[in-house]
C-alpha cells in the first residue's frame, strides 16, 4: 500500500501464522482473550484497521476498498515468509478475510469466521449500504468523537462485554480516526459482502455463531446452504462472541485448526 503499512502484533505460538482482524470501532484488544489458546496451534498476528489503533488514515479512498484490504494482507503474508498461512475475521474483518480466500485460497490453510453482515449481506442488504452510509460519513467527519460514540454499533452500547475486557474495549474505541472511520463506511462497507460468491469457497471454514444476534440468522442459514466446505459451531452469545464467549471460541477453534494443519 505504498509508504502505509497496517499496524500489525506477531504473537508467539506454535504453527502456521494466523491472521485476526477486527471489525470496525474496534482494535487489537478484540483478541486479547483469545491468544492464549489460538498461541496453541499458530502465531497469530493481529492487524487493526485503517484509522484504528496504530494504523494510519490515508486520505486516499482506494486505500479502504476490500480488494486494497486483500492485497495488504498479501503483502504481509510475504512479509512473513509464509507461503499459506490461516486467517480469521470478525463482523466487517471477516468480510474482508472471507475476501482474501476467496482471492487467494491456495495462501490459507483454514479460515474461521463470526457474525458478519458486512459478509454475507444480500443485495438489499449493499442497496441499503450504498444508500445510507455515505450521509453517515459525512456525518462522523462532521462530528468526530462524539459522533462515533452515537453509533449504535459503539461498544459502549454493548451490552455483553464481560467487565474484564471492557476498559480494553473501549479505550480501542476512542483510538478510531473519524476520517478514517469515515472512508471506511464510504469505501469499504457497500463493496464489503462476498455473498454472491459463496459458492466458490474452497478453504476449510468454520463459522463461530453468536446465536444470540437474532439479525444474523438467516444469514447464518444462507451460508450453510450456498457455502461448501463450511462448518458452523453456535455458541450462547451475541455479535462479539469471541469476546463473550472466549473460552468456548477458543475450543472451537483450536479443535478446528488441528483438524486442518498445514
Amino acid at each position: 500500500m505504498g509508504e502505509y503499512r497496517l499496524h500489525r502484533e506477531v504473537h508467539p505460538g506454535n504453527g502456521p501464522f494466523l491472521l485476526l482482524v477486527h471489525g470496525i470501532l474496534s482494535g487489537r484488544s478484540l483478541w486479547k482473550p483469545n491468544l492464549a489458546a489460538l498461541s496453541a496451534v499458530s502465531h497469530p498476528v493481529v492487524v487493526e484497521l485503517w484509522g484504528h489503533g496504530g494504523s494510519p488514515s490515508p486520505d486516499e479512498g482506494a486505500c479502504y476498498r476490500p480488494e486494497a484490504y486483500v492485497r495488504a494482507f498479501d503483502e504481509l503474508r510475504a512479509e512473513l515468509g509464509a507461503e499459506r498461512w490461516l486467517v480469521c475475521g470478525q463482523s466487517f474483518g471477516a468480510a474482508l478475510t472471507l475476501r482474501y480466500a476467496l482471492d487467494h485460497p491456495e495462501r490459507v490453510v483454514a479460515q474461521v469466521f463470526t457474525n458478519s453482515a458486512s459478509a454475507l449481506g444480500d443485495g438489499d442488504w449493499v442497496a441499503r449500504m450504498r444508500t445510507v452510509v455515505p450521509a453517515l460519513a459525512d456525518e462522523i467527519e462532521r462530528g468526530g468523537s462524539a459522533a462515533i460514540e452515537r453509533m449504535p454499533i459503539h461498544p459502549r452500547h454493548a451490552r455483553r462485554i464481560p467487565a474484564e475486557y471492557r476498559e480494553a474495549v473501549l479505550a480501542d474505541a476512542t483510538r478510531v480516526s473519524p476520517r478514517g472511520l469515515a472512508h471506511t463506511m464510504r469505501y469499504g462497507v457497500p463493496e464489503s459482502s462476498v455473498r454472491t460468491r459463496l459458492g466458490e469457497n474452497h478453504v476449510p471454514t468454520l463459522l463461530v455463531c453468536g446465536e444470540r444476534e437474532s439479525a444474523f440468522r438467516p444469514l447464518r442459514e444462507a451460508a450453510e446452504r450456498e457455502m461448501p466446505r463450511l462448518e458452523v459451531v453456535g455458541v450462547d452469545a451475541g455479535h462479539a462472541v469471541n469476546l463473550e464467549a472466549a473460552e468456548t471460541f477458543g475450543r472451537a477453534v483450536t479443535d478446528f485448526f488441528r483438524r486442518h494443519p498445514s
